[in-house]
């Protein structure tokens, strides 16, 4: 027989058919047994507590009978009088042997006394001497907790009580009423009880209602026996399947042997030794499927080795130019589109700052960011946050993140990854983080480049270029004016009274002062405009596409603006009110080459200060038929 044919005979045969087709049947006769025996004690208790209730209802009827009898009471019930009918209603009931006793007359209840709880009502109707009925008299001889005793006592069963939505008396302790099911099963804690009940009619029109209880405990202890055989019986069955399948095993075990100990070699890497093939059986024809598939897996996992270790050879290579790059679009494209080569991600892109205060704008981006948007803008929100990498999963996508950030620990950029179908490894984040850490290292020499070219170009007090720069910057707009025939304007102002300020309060409200005229001449000039400090306390601006009389009016605009000042005396003496003098002058109107049109400038300046100060003067026109110089 083939290994599949005892495979399946075995299972068929010994096991799946005899243990389910036992289970099934010998559990349903015990359920079906348990369910009986639990519904004919209950029946057996509520037949037992119906006719204990007409008994009791018996009772009462003969008492309602002497009651109504009594002519006191008939003749107050005729007379309306409810008074008088209360107090011989009460007489009556403590010579009767009753609990509650009630009259209805013309629709009303004119007696009523007695315990509220009294049940097994008996009614009869009152007449009159004149023979006509004057009212329904109602007596109950018992009361709710003397019969749910007497039920429990009888039959050993728990009895509940209820008027219309009201519990009379429960034995049953802990019971809610609107838990209680008037037939069927009820679980109350670890216990479970069978319900059965039966209506009465009450006082007032009321009707009450009569449980009675049975644990199921009680029948299940009935049937302990028969569980045990049937217990008895499975275990002998269930031996006998071992006993089979010790048999059948036998035959097996040797062959599955020699597959266990080739798949924990593979297991371990081992792809030397083959799994030995004996007959034309299926085991021979799986174990040469098993040799060939070996031989396969070690082909295969010679090339990834070789593979990866080609392709973390080139990333790192990648990653380590990363550090020398200067352009930081450049230097993101890069690391976003190389990051999704070696990961295997169907996007990504790269986000940074303008400014530290500024927004992440997106800087590089690669494949269809569409599809991911959510689940990115999720990962980016988390590594933001968090100022550290993060992974995130949603709806069958998975995206990592890992923060750029400053020495401050300010995050100024984010590199982003994603795809869909299975998460990221472990190892694939680790690559990831190394790539990002290099762009890092790479985006921090951006910084350092630009913030030392900013520093050989700019005035570290004012904010202002310097004068090396200035002179770059009048030199090249020159040029290119005398070359397209444009104009170019300058601007150069002196602040009044300069060395007064330092000597009168001190070196650093000098530099303070500065510090304010440089942030309005930044605020007055265009973006095209090259403000300057050309020396000490004098300013220059250079203002391509610019006459003289353009020159001459943001000249008086930044004047203004600086007279306007109220600069805060750092010894706390109020405010200081600072004004400057300027000298505007104009290529070709007021000179033709740069010396000159700075010196006109300079000249115009010196006239506004011989004049009076806090002025602007316009430098002379060029004279007619002047060469520039050489």
């Amino acid at each position: 027989m083939s290994f599949r044919g005892r495979l399946s005979f075995f299972f068929a045969v010994i096991v799946i058919l005899p243990m389910v087709a036992a289970t099934v049947v010998v559990f349903l006769l015990l359920s079906y047994s348990e369910t009986s025996k639990a519904d004919a004690r209950v029946a057996e208790g509520q037949a037992a507590a119906i006719g204990l209730y007409r008994r009791e209802v018996e009772r009462a009827s003969r008492a309602a009978g002497r009651a109504g009898s009594d002519s006191q009471l008939t003749q107050a019930i005729v007379a309306r009088d409810r008074g008088l009918a209360s107090a011989r209603a009460r007489e009556l009931l403590a010579s009767l042997p009753a609990r509650r006793l009630a009259v209805v007359a013309g629709g009303h209840m004119l007696v009523d006394v007695g315990r509220r709880d009294a049940t097994a009502v008996a009614s009869r109707q009152l007449v009159g001497s004149s023979g006509r009925v004057v009212g329904r008299l109602q007596v109950a001889v018992i009361t709710a907790p003397q019969y749910a005793a007497t039920v429990r006592k009888i039959t050993g069963l728990e009895a509940v009580v209820r008027r219309d939505r009201t519990t009379l008396n429960a034995t049953l302790p802990g019971l809610p009423a609107g838990q209680l099911p008037d037939v069927g099963d009820l679980k109350l804690g670890r216990r479970s009880y069978r319900v059965a009940s039966f209506s009465a009619p009450g006082f007032r029109g009321s009707t009450l209602r009569v449980s009675v209880l049975s644990n199921k405990a009680a029948t299940a202890s009935d049937l302990s026996t028969g569980r045990l055989l049937a217990a008895v019986a499975l275990v002998g069955f269930l031996l006998l399947a071992v006993a089979f399948a010790l048999t059948v095993s036998r035959s097996l075990q040797a062959q599955v042997a020699r597959f266990l100990a080739g798949a924990r070699r593979l297991a371990t890497g081992d792809f030397s030794q083959e799994v030995p093939t004996e007959g034309n059986d299926e085991f021979a024809a799986l174990g040469e499927e098993f040799n060939k598939m070996s031989r396969q897996l070690e082909a295969r996992l010679e090339e990834l080795r070789q593979e990866r270790a080609r392709l973390e050879d080139s990333i790192r290579r990648i990653g380590e130019t990363f550090a020398s790059n200067l352009d930081r679009d450049a230097l993101l494209e890069i690391v976003v589109r190389t990051a999704i080569d070696a990961v295997n991600a169907d996007c990504g892109r790269a986000t940074a700052r303008d400014h530290p205060d500024g927004p992440l704008r997106q800087r590089a981006c690669a494949g269809e960011i569409g599809a991911y948007g959510e689940v990115i803008h999720g990962v980016e929100a988390q590594a933001q946050e968090s100022a550290r990498p993060a992974q995130v999963g949603r709806e069958g996508a998975s995206a990592l993140a890992y923060p750029l950030r400053s020495a401050e620990g300010e995050v100024m950029a984010l590199v982003s990854l994603a795809r869909s179908g299975r998460p990221f490894s472990q190892r694939e984040s680790e690559l990831f983080h190394y790539l990002a850490r290099q762009a890092a290292v790479s985006m921090e020499n951006v910084d350092l480049h630009e913030m030392v070219q900013r520093q050989a170009l700019t005035d570290e007090l004012t904010g202002l270029f310097n004068h090396r720069r200035f002179q770059e910057v009048i030199h090249d707009e020159v040029e290119r004016a005398k070359r397209f025939d444009h104009t170019v304007g300058l601007v150069m102002l002196d602040i009044d009274d300069f060395k007064r300020v330092n000597d009168t309060f001190g070196h650093q409200q000098g530099d303070l002062v500065l510090r304010e005229v440089g942030r309005v001449l930044r605020d007055t000039v265009r973006e095209i405009d090259e403000p300057a400090r050309y020396g000490g306390e004098e300013l220059a601006v250079a203002l391509p596409e610019t006459d003289l009389q353009g020159a001459y009016n943001l000249a008086e605009r930044t004047r203004h603006s600086i007279a306007a000042l109220e600069i805060p005396r750092l010894d706390g003496g109020g405010t200081l009110k600072i004004t400057a003098s300027f000298g505007v002058a104009a290529l070709p109107e007021s000179a033709l080459d740069r010396a000159s049109l700075v010196a006109a400038a300079d000249a115009a300046l010196y006239r506004a200060k011989r004049a009076g100060k806090n002025r602007t003067e316009r430098a002379t026109p060029t004279p007619a038929g002047a060469a520039p110089a050489k």
